[in-house]
């Protein structure tokens, strides 16, 4: 098997567990460069996946630690999809994608990494961006630094 070098994913390696929910405590933080939130609405708020399936991978949450979309206030649903669709127009702005899987993997059997708080995952995709990568070394190859993908988002709104 041959080896890509990639010594920039490291420190997503040896990144420390955060105790306790990443969709509460990012947002808690006030750091938004170093959490990678890309947008903050009253009650959601916009964040880059630090495990992207695809280039530009964002993931909406309400601040609010609810379990599943049921338990989201009308409030809550309504910005939360003005945020799906302004995000959708940043992501056509910034990276021009084909097209996109957008969707909620709720409980962990649905494949929820994190399956107590709600979200909602936004995945860019273009015309031949399964490769033989994936299928043939089980790898994905993501095209930018999230740092630099962040800068990119928010400049485009």
């Amino acid at each position: 098997m041959k080896k890509i070098w990639a010594p920039w994913r490291s420190k997503f390696i040896y990144h420390k567990k955060n105790k306790g929910c990443i969709f509460c405590t990012k947002p808690k933080a006030h750091r938004d460069k170093e959490n990678l939130i890309i947008e903050r609405g009253r009650t959601v708020y916009a964040l880059l996946n630090l495990y992207p399936y695809n280039n530009g991978h964002i993931m909406l949450a309400p601040y609010r630690h609810v379990k599943n979309i049921t338990a989201l206030t009308p409030n809550e649903l309504v910005e939360l999809f003005g945020m799906l669709k302004g995000t959708l127009k940043i992501l056509h702005k910034a990276l021009k994608p084909h097209g996109y899987n957008v969707g909620f993997n709720i409980g962990r059997i649905a494949g929820a990494g994190y399956d107590k708080h709600v979200h909602l995952h936004v995945v860019p995709r273009w015309l031949g961006d399964t490769n033989f990568m994936p299928v043939i070394g089980d790898t994905k190859v993501i095209s930018e630094s999230l740092e630099g993908l962040r800068k990119r988002l928010v400049a485009a709104r």
